[in-house]
């Protein structure tokens, strides 16, 4: 196995750390005496296994260290980094009434996955080897994304966590449209004698 892919299950790793703490904080929150030191080690392990991400894809590069293992494990402990934290911020709340990420918000990231792992099964169907390379659309949704959560963990500004969602929600749909939209012009260009 090789260096990055030890950095990625270390990602993997912290899931469940981070989301221990995030619901002990939500629970010291909702019997009246907040323990920040839950938060911020909660918001700790998010940065570290974030940073993570980085430090795998640049060790991958520059030792030249690729494996078919860790490019499997790699998106799949983003995606689960990232939607344990925020199903875990929509039901938990880190403050008072409303300070949390919208349920919808958390059923829309989801339902979006779920198309996207669907429609790359039907490519995967149509032709063998299907690359799909990540759109600016996914981008930029993972960024807003990260921003809500940030909204939630941080506690910096006052508004309702709800504004940041709405603008993630923009871009979570605008880029699961652009991905299926891509999808059928590859079905469409797929050769015509699979079964």
């Amino acid at each position: 196995m090789t260096i990055p892919t030890y950095i990625t299950i270390f990602r993997l790793l912290c899931i469940p750390f981070f989301v221990a703490l995030a619901i002990c904080y939500s629970l010291s929150v909702k019997d009246g005496a907040a323990d920040e030191t839950l938060r911020w080690s909660a918001v700790a392990i998010f940065i570290i296994a974030s940073v993570s991400d980085a430090l795998d894809g640049y060790l991958a590069r520059k030792l030249k260290q690729f494996s078919k293992l860790g490019a499997f494990l790699d998106p799949l402990a983003d995606k689960c980094l990232l939607l344990f934290a925020l199903t875990t911020l929509a039901v938990f709340p880190w403050g008072p009434e409303g300070w949390r990420l919208p349920v919808w918000f958390i059923v829309l990231v989801v339902v979006r996955d779920i198309i996207i792992v669907g429609g790359l099964w039907i490519l995967h169907h149509y032709q063998t080897g299907v690359q799909i390379k990540p759109h600016w659309s996914g981008k930029v949704c993972t960024v807003t994304q990260m921003i809500a959560l940030g909204w939630v963990m941080l506690k910096w500004v006052p508004f309702s966590p709800l504004y940041p969602a709405v603008l993630a929600s923009i871009f979570t749909i605008w880029s699961g449209v652009s991905y299926f939209q891509l999808g059928l012009t590859l079905i469409r260009k797929a050769p015509s004698n699979h079964e």
